[in-house]
């Protein structure tokens, strides 16, 4: 029964005209706030929906914005995801989500071309996509959120001639904190398990990483490699393991932390007790697991908050009279979370 009413009917109950509901519809001015309530209550109470293609027709905008997700499987880029479509729609959008390849570069333009003919008013990019790799095919009307910091946050805002706007987590300092945290408590230096390296946060949290043992005049031992699992963190622990003289670790996500654990405990020794370990997500179990993870807690609600913001304020300015597009870029401070894996370093033996 909904679908048979109209802003005629919406109108009547109002007492107001089709073209006052039509300005409510639109989120057009010129519309009191008493006015605005009154309609939007008799909308709900309706069942209202409007005819989102013929409004597009008006206005020119489809109130619809796509994201592009990669490596969604990974607690990081599915957290901003669900973050970025509860966003949206706050701000009055419906959103378009597709999933690309994150090993595919070309895959990322043969989704944008599948949103442009969806009509979408915005992209948002959520993975390890840069926005280099995506900008020759997006049309330049068409404003884009990158949900992640750019190679050079203090660069131009332009990509290829295309205006990306940016918000992710100071994946940066807070790699530098945690690491900071492991030397203030007296290891010598720390070893980090790196992410794969195409991803952009890999090569944050490296440099983060590396600033906090050049600063403080620390040795800069060879980062290892893994692929975001317990398993690749397991692997990659027993190697340094075997060198010896670790005792301290800072693992770039915490499920490779998880793994790193598991194979310190199977080598005989204990965490914190001889090997002190950080994680990086502050993921649900982090805080349950047996010896509680210390780890670095990023504000996913937050970014994508400010992100969808931005990309909204940007699409308003592009289509229309109104105020300026938000700052280009906007970078969220993350929490190092303090929990029992991390203590000072295991006293050398006596002679």
């Amino acid at each position: 029964m909904t679908s048979r009413i109209s802003m005629r009917d919406v109108a009547r109950r109002a007492g107001v005209s089709q073209k006052t509901v039509s300005r409510v519809v639109n989120d057009e001015p010129h519309v009191s706030p008493e006015l605005r309530a009154r309609v939007r209550r008799e909308i709900e109470l309706l069942g209202y929906r409007p005819n989102t293609f013929a409004r597009a027709l008006v206005t020119r905008r489809s109130r619809r914005i796509g994201l592009i997700s990669t490596g969604s499987g990974y607690f990081g880029p599915a957290s901003l995801l669900s973050g970025l479509q509860r966003a949206a729609h706050a701000e009055g959008y419906d959103v378009s989500v597709i999933h690309a390849d994150e090993h595919d570069p070309e895959e990322a333009g043969r989704a944008v071309w599948q949103l442009v003919g969806h009509g979408i008013d915005g992209i948002a990019l959520c993975g390890p996509i840069g926005s280099a790799d995506i900008a020759r095919h997006i049309p330049r009307e068409i404003p884009v959120l990158r949900v992640d910091l750019p190679e050079d946050p203090a660069g131009p805002a332009e990509t290829d001639g295309h205006r990306v706007l940016w918000v992710g987590n100071d994946d940066i300092t807070a790699a530098t904190e945690a690491t900071a945290h492991l030397l203030r408590l007296g290891h010598r230096t720390v070893h980090h398990l790196a992410g794969p390296p195409r991803w952009a946060v890999t090569g944050y949290r490296q440099r983060g990483w590396r600033t906090a043992l050049e600063l403080a005049g620390a040795p800069r031992p060879e980062a290892r490699h893994g692929d975001w699992s317990p398993a690749s963190g397991y692997r990659a622990t027993r190697e340094l393991l075997q060198d010896g003289g670790v005792t301290a670790l800072f693992a770039a996500n915490d499920q490779m932390a998880i793994g790193a654990v598991h194979a310190i405990e199977r080598s005989g020794r204990r965490v914190p007790e001889d090997v002190s370990v950080i994680g990086f997500d502050d993921i649900p179990e982090a805080g349950y697991l047996s010896v509680p993870l210390t780890t670095v807690r990023q504000d996913f609600a937050r970014i994508a908050r400010e992100g969808m913001h931005r990309l909204v304020a940007a699409i308003g300015h592009t289509t229309g009279p109104g105020t300026d597009a938000a700052p280009a870029g906007l970078a969220i401070p993350a929490e190092l979370v303090h929990r029992a894996s991390t203590a000072p370093p295991p006293a050398p033996p006596t002679a």
